[in-house]
């Protein structure tokens, strides 16, 4: 605990002179605007929304994201303008360097309000975030807490609500610049890409049913390869145990991965990080929801035009927990267990190789050009 407070001692002071000594104005026309959190792959990429409408209200803004330091090269071009900054609270040196760009007149907070504390300790003038975050502490430096929504949404649609003002327009993939990466070999094309692991285990299928589709998409034309990372490749052996196919897990960068899937075919893969990558990227994506809801985690509005399919299991019984980024909502359901809570993942098992197969032939009847 001393060592954690140890770490976070010079933002705390940072906030609270900040509370103290600047006044506190929302502003009508931001020129920079800071956008603080240190979310995971899946949820950084479905901010993509608030990005597109702040440079829509806001065209001559300064955008300003922390992320975490190893998704700062997907943001090397620049999309929608936006300036990443790496961003660990684990290391001093993180802040340190965030308080040479100090200074904001808005800030928006997406998930966890504890990142208010880091806006506040940047000097930002306003700051605005979704209501109820636990505990209370989370939402004192906020000055606007907006309700969490109380009506179906996907969480990509949802952060856009951050901003008041129209909806963005339908993601183009042009919006996205490709980020330069290291030269690597592609598989022979047309291929598609097997994205088969997560971080949590529980959102696994079954390696037969992998095996049996890798034979359907081999006889409609398209040689497979795996992507993942390192953890997952002794599940990938198990899918390919002779090793025929190229396995690129644990092997390449983001900005690598980034050209794997812009070159495939296809993605296939379960409800994880990649999915996200996959609409950004714009290859044709089937996506396998076992904890997790198309609902919350799928195109939404924002990539409804995007050739994505989802494959799942509606009403499943155990996908009955309410509570996203620590907020409640009766529409929610979602399943967030762990191994230890639920040793079988019967929402995966439940998804046959059918429906799979339909969605996948689906899209390759409405190819991209």
């Amino acid at each position: 605990m001393a060592s954690r407070l140890a770490l976070r001692l010079p933002l705390i002071a940072a906030a609270l002179r900040a509370t103290f000594t600047k006044k506190r104005h929302k502003p009508s026309h931001p020129a920079r605007i800071l956008i603080a959190h240190h979310l995971l792959l899946g949820d950084t990429l479905m901010l993509t929304p608030l990005l597109a409408k702040l440079r829509a209200q806001y065209p001559a803004a300064e955008i300003v994201m922390t992320v975490r330091p190893e998704l700062v090269a997907l943001y090397e071009k620049r999309p929608y303008g936006v300036i990443v900054l790496p961003y660990d609270p684990k290391h001093p040196a993180s802040f340190a360097a965030l308080r040479q760009q100090k200074g904001f007149d808005l800030a928006l907070i997406p998930g966890d309000n504890r990142y208010s504390w880091l806006a506040r300790a940047l000097d930002a003038r306003w700051i605005v975030a979704f209501a109820s975050d636990r505990p209370a502490y989370k939402n004192w430096a906020v000055d606007t807490l907006i309700p969490f929504p109380q009506t179906p949404a996907t969480v990509a649609d949802m952060m856009a609500q951050l901003v008041d003002g129209p909806p963005p327009a339908p993601y183009q993939p042009s919006s996205w610049p490709a980020p330069t990466c290291a030269a690597f070999d592609l598989p022979d094309a047309p291929y598609a890409v097997l994205h088969v692991g997560a971080g949590n285990i529980l959102r696994r299928w079954q390696p037969e049913k992998w095996r049996t589709l890798i034979t359907d998409l081999e006889a409609r034309g398209l040689s497979c390869a795996f992507s993942g990372a390192a953890s997952d490749r002794e599940h990938i052996a198990q899918i390919d145990p002779e090793g025929k196919r190229p396995s690129y897990a644990g092997n390449t960068s983001l900005p690598q991965l980034w050209h794997l899937l812009q070159n495939a075919a296809m993605l296939i893969c379960p409800d994880t990080g990649i999915t996200h990558l996959g609409r950004i990227v714009g290859v044709p994506t089937v996506a396998l929801y076992g904890q997790g809801s198309p609902l919350l985690f799928g195109a939404g509005e924002f990539w409804r035009d995007a050739p994505f399919q989802a494959v799942w299991l509606p009403n499943f019984p155990c996908r009955d927990q309410k509570v996203l980024f620590k907020r409640e909502a009766e529409w929610i359901r979602r399943c967030s267990r762990t191994p230890r809570e639920c040793p079988e993942a019967r929402c995966m098992q439940g998804i046959g190789l059918a429906p799979v197969l339909d969605a996948v032939d689906r899209l390759l009847n409405n190819a991209r050009p």
